[in-house]
C-alpha cells in the first residue's frame, strides 16, 4: 500500500522559509550584539501582488482592489460605465511597483453590494460621497485621481468639495465640457428633458451584450486586442435582477453633472492641478473633441490622443502605464 503524499501549503512553506532566513542572520551575527530580524510574509509578497477586500460605508459592502506601499503616494483609480474596478486589472500591478494604488467599485457595481434603489440613491452626487468616506476610511489624506467615463463627475465631485485633497489629475475619455456631449448623448439628452418612460425605454438597448461589447471593440484599431471576458463579466453584473434599472436612473442623473461643469472648470483655473490627459481618439461615448477644452484651464497638462476607443486601457494598457509613472514620478511628491 502506498503511503500518501501529505503537501505543506503555500502558508507553511513561507514560514518555514522565514524562520530559515532568520536562523541564517542569527548564524551569521554570532558573537556580536546585533538582533536578525524575522522577514514577515508581507515582505515575501510578490511585487505588484493585487488584494481583493471589502469595507463597509454608510452600511454597505464596498468591495476595492489594492496593491503597493501604503506608505508610497496614492493613486486612486475610478472606473466608468459598465464596467468596474476589473477594468484596472491590468494597470494596478504595473503602478504599484512605485505607488499605492486603490480601485473601489461603486455600489451596484461590480463586487461591491447593489441595494434596490428604495434603499439606496443611485446618483453621482452619492457615489462621491461614498468615494469620499472610502478615502478617509482607508486613511487617504492625498491621492493623485484616475478619472475614466462615470469616474470623472464622481472625481470630480470628490475633488470639488477638497481641491487640496486632490494631488493630480490622470483623465482617460473622461469629460468636463460641453464639447464632449456630442451625437451619442442626443438620445440621452431627449430623457433629460421629459424624464419620461417613453424616453427612458429607449436607452435600455444600450444595456444589452450587444451595446456592451461594441463600447469595447468600436474605434479599436484591432480589436482581436480586446478581451472578450471584458464584455462578458460586465454585462454578467448588468444582467443582474433590478441592475439595468439603477443604470437608467444614472443615464437621467447625468444631467447633474453638465450642471456642475463650470463649477468644476473654475477650480481647474483656480487650482492647476497636475494633469495627464491619454484619451482614445475614436471613442464614439466621449469623443476626442471632450479632451481639448483641458487645455484652456489646465496649464499644466500633458496630453496625449491615442488610437483607440472608449476602453484604450484595454489596447494601450502597457503604454499608458508608462506615461502614468513617468507623470508621477515628475509631479508628485
Amino acid at each position: 500500500m502506498i503511503a500518501k503524499l501529505k503537501i505543506p501549503s503555500f502558508k507553511t512553506l513561507l514560514r518555514a522559509h522565514a524562520a530559515a532566513l532568520l536562523l541564517v542572520g542569527v548564524a551569521a551575527g554570532a558573537g556580536s550584539t546585533a538582533h536578525a530580524q524575522p522577514v514577515s510574509e508581507t515582505a515575501l509578497a510578490p511585487s505588484g501582488a493585487v488584494a481583493h477586500r471589502t469595507i463597509e460605508i454608510d452600511g454597505l459592502e464596498v468591495f476595492y482592489r489594492e496593491a503597493g506601499d501604503p506608505a508610497r503616494p496614492t493613486v486612486l483609480l475610478l472606473h466608468g460605465f459598465p464596467t468596474s474596478s476589473q477594468m484596472f486589472r491590468n494597470l494596478i500591478p504595473e503602478l504599484a511597483e512605485k505607488y499605492h494604488v486603490v480601485a473601489p467599485d461603486y455600489p451596484g457595481y461590480g463586487a461591491s453590494a447593489m441595494p434596490s434603489r428604495e434603499e439606496f440613491d443611485y446618483s453621482f452626487a452619492r457615489y462621491a460621497e461614498i468615494v469620499e468616506k472610502f478615502a478617509d476610511a482607508k486613511g487617504l489624506d492625498r491621492f493623485a485621481v484616475y478619472l475614466m467615463d462615470y469616474g470623472a463627475p464622481v472625481g470630480y465631485r470628490v475633488f470639488a468639495k477638497n481641491p487640496e485633497r486632490v494631488s493630480a489629475f490622470i483623465i482617460q475619455n473622461g469629460n468636463a465640457y460641453d464639447e464632449g456631449l456630442e451625437e451619442f448623448w442626443d438620445q440621452i439628452k431627449a430623457y433629460w428633458k421629459t424624464g419620461e418612460t417613453t424616453e427612458r425605454e429607449a436607452l435600455r438597448k444600450l444595456l444589452t451584450l450587444e451595446a456592451t461589447k461594441w463600447q469595447y471593440v468600436h474605434g479599436q484599431p484591432d480589436p482581436a486586442l480586446i478581451s472578450p471576458d471584458t464584455w462578458h463579466t460586465d454585462q454578467y453584473l448588468l444582467d443582474r435582477p433590478g441592475n439595468k434599472e439603477i443604470q437608467l436612473d444614472l443615464f437621467y442623473d447625468y444631467r447633474t453633472n453638465v450642471e456642475e461643469y463650470p463649477r468644476w472648470q473654475k477650480l481647474f483655473r483656480k487650482h492647476q492641478t497636475p494633469t495627464l490627459i491619454v484619451w482614445g481618439k475614436n471613442d464614439y461615448i466621449f469623443p476626442e473633441a471632450g479632451a481639448h477644452p483641458y487645455k484652456r484651464d489646465l496649464k499644466n497638462v500633458e496630453f496625449h490622443i491615442l488610437d483607440g476607443g472608449h476602453f484604450v486601457l484595454e489596447s494601450h494598457g502597457a503604454l499608458i502605464a508608462d506615461e502614468i509613472v513617468d507623470f508621477l514620478d515628475r509631479e508628485v511628491k
